[in-house]
């Protein structure tokens, strides 16, 4: 080996190094920030596909909880509804104040196209996959629940004490931040989310679950025939859950 190559190598090795020492130096934080940026795209997640539901306000019963049941049970949920109880869906009562009009229907994370969540997270552990699904890397999950207060539907919870009895597919820990997840678990392997899979079994069929983008799918062909809205369309988050009937 000739000496220039040498001097080169030695060149690009002291480059190295010295980038790494400044990544630390600018603190963890920092470097922690680019790490989690910079992590390739889940595995089997493809932006071919947005996963999207639509919750037909007006075949979801006052005082019916089986999504909600059915969420706790599928992601290891206590089902408490206390201020430091985590509610991945919960049950709210929309009153329209010209008619007095009532309707109950579920809220959950609306998996934005454009999230809150992700944009104010500082170490990428908010994250948004290609299919459109919005998830919580807990593994890097700070606390600081900077996306709690961005997050416009109040969908997201904070774990305040030590979990046991967790189901393995969904991992939860103490100190982080989390969200339902549409299930991602079961849409992986080809399965409806828990609380549309309830929903139709107790033949409320109030929920369809599926890909936006393909024409053929249920949830596509029912936005396509029906009027639906979002919650806060104002914020231009597009969001995927709509609802129909509100």
């Amino acid at each position: 080996m000739s000496e220039s190559t040498n001097t080169e190598s030695s060149r690009r090795d002291f480059l190295k190094a010295g980038a790494l020492v400044a990544g630390v130096t600018l603190g963890p934080g920092v470097l922690f920030y680019g790490i989690a940026h910079s992590r390739a795209p889940e595995e089997g997640a493809s932006s071919a596909k947005r996963w999207g539901m639509l919750i037909d306000t007006t075949k979801c019963g006052d005082g019916c909880n089986d999504c909600v049941t059915a969420c706790n049970t599928e992601n290891g949920l206590s089902g408490k509804t206390g201020p430091q109880d985590s509610q991945w869906i919960r049950k709210v009562d929309i009153k329209d104040l010209r008619s007095g009009f009532v309707q109950s229907l579920p809220m959950m994370c609306q998996h934005c196209e454009n999230p809150p969540c992700v944009d104010v997270c500082p170490t990428g552990a908010s994250m948004k996959r290609a299919d459109g699904i919005v998830l919580v890397d807990r593994h890097i999950c700070i606390g600081c629940r900077y996306c709690m207060m961005a997050c416009p539907y109040k969908a997201r919870s904070f774990v305040h004490e030590p979990l046991t009895d967790q189901n393995p597919e969904v991992p939860r820990g103490k100190g982080c931040v989390e969200s339902c997840t549409f299930c991602v678990q079961r849409v992986d392997r080809d399965e409806q989310p828990a609380c549309v899979e309830a929903c139709n079994t107790k033949s409320h069929q109030a929920m369809i679950f599926g890909d936006l983008k393909d024409p053929e799918s249920a949830v596509a062909k029912a936005l396509k025939a029906y009027d639906s809205v979002e919650v806060r369309a104002d914020m231009g988050l597009n969001t995927g859950v709509r609802y129909q009937g509100i």
